[in-house]
């Protein structure tokens, strides 16, 4: 078992990462200040696969869960889908000390930390992500939200869970597509804060795309350490943790105007490392060699580069309606090299248009 703390003073808490994790979160929970009920949110994907496993360790602990199974996919990141788990949590009794537990990828993640967040002003929020994309990022750092038809992750909340457990079996079952967006977001770490890490993905991406268990525990543990350094040192993203954005700004917009169902999250995210590794160099701020490298990488990992038939108009209006635009100014992260990037606020429409003609 490998232990990655996030220290964030009387908010810390461990992240487990563990084979067949998920058959001990009973026992690991245990540990903590929690009522019996429990509410277990996942999707109609991951239900029948891992909610019995799950729903036995927490009943064996002494809990009494309930599960809630939503459609999968970026449709149940809603304000809808979120009133439904209320009047469920409501139904079911759940008190200040019950917790809500998310199993499954990113959008469970997000969907039921912001009911957690939210539902009698808070309540404990335990997150046991089983995507690759999740275990990496979305699980790690408290962000919660859900998406208004104007944009992806426009109301939320800051909120972190009182723990994470990851079990890498679990990755046995994921769709080869959903392992390459994960792939995505391990990229990125390699590329915003650990050169060597991004050549060890490199070295590695056979056995990574093979999924040998020993190649992702690995590349887990090595994200959220990192991820978990970066929350400890700016938890409400106010300055060094939008780094972690890196390719999100325009991966957002790809996501939108696709309707959040043409590209998933990590290959629009990959498209969005692209358009910012050329914004940087348009810039001077990294080499062509630096941006070779990157698309070399996100070609390996099976990854796009472009979305084809996208207008950059389209794109741009999204752009601006980012949660991240202050005073009407995007925060740019871009790259000053492999393992480096800068936050920059003073990037033209000019620029950022030419980029994308770059990726359509």
């Amino acid at each position: 078992m490998v232990e990655v703390k996030v220290d964030l003073a009387d908010h810390s808490y461990t992240i487990h990462i563990l084979a067949d994790g998920i058959s001990q979160v009973g026992q690991l929970l245990k540990g903590l200040p929690l009522s019996g009920k429990a509410l277990v949110v996942t999707d109609e994907n991951v239900c029948p696969l891992y909610a019995d496993k799950l729903t036995g360790s927490l009943a064996a602990a002494g809990f009494h869960p309930a599960v809630i199974a939503v459609p999968p996919g970026e449709s149940s990141k809603s304000l809808a889908t979120a009133d439904m788990l209320y009047t469920q949590a409501i139904t079911l009794g759940l008190d200040r000390k019950s917790p809500i537990i998310a199993l499954g990828g990113g959008v469970v993640g997000d969907l039921a930390g912001f009911v957690a967040a939210t539902y009698l002003r808070g309540v404990p929020f335990i997150q046991v992500p089983t995507t690759l994309l999740a275990q990496v990022d979305s699980s790690v750092g408290g962000k919660t939200a859900v998406n208004h038809s104007l944009g992806k992750n426009l109301i939320g909340a800051f909120y972190q869970p009182g723990l994470v457990v990851i079990d890498p079996l679990a990755l046995s079952t994921l769709p080869e597509r959903e392992l390459k967006a994960g792939l995505a977001e391990v990229v990125k770490y390699g590329v915003i804060a650990d050169n060597t890490f991004f050549r060890y993905l490199n070295d590695r991406a056979g056995a990574i795309l093979a999924r040998d268990p020993a190649t992702l525990a690995e590349i887990i543990g090595r994200c959220c350490k990192i991820k978990a350094d970066v929350v400890a040192q700016d938890e409400r993203e106010t300055s060094l943790r939008m780094i972690l954005n890196f390719g999100h700004t325009i991966g957002h917009a790809v996501e939108a105007v696709g309707g959040y169902s043409e590209y998933n999250h990590g290959e629009a995210v990959a498209v969005g490392m692209h358009a910012a590794a050329l914004i940087s160099q348009s810039l001077g701020l990294c080499s062509s060699e630096d941006v070779i490298e990157l698309k070399q990488l996100l070609n390996r990992m099976g990854l796009p580069l472009a979305a084809p038939g996208y207008r950059p108009g389209e794109l741009f209006s999204y752009l601006v309606r980012d949660k991240k635009v202050i005073s009407g100014k995007i925060n740019w992260v871009l790259m000053t090299g492999i393992g480096q990037v800068k936050i920059s606020r003073e990037v033209t429409e000019v620029t950022v248009r030419a980029a994308l003609e770059q990726v359509i």
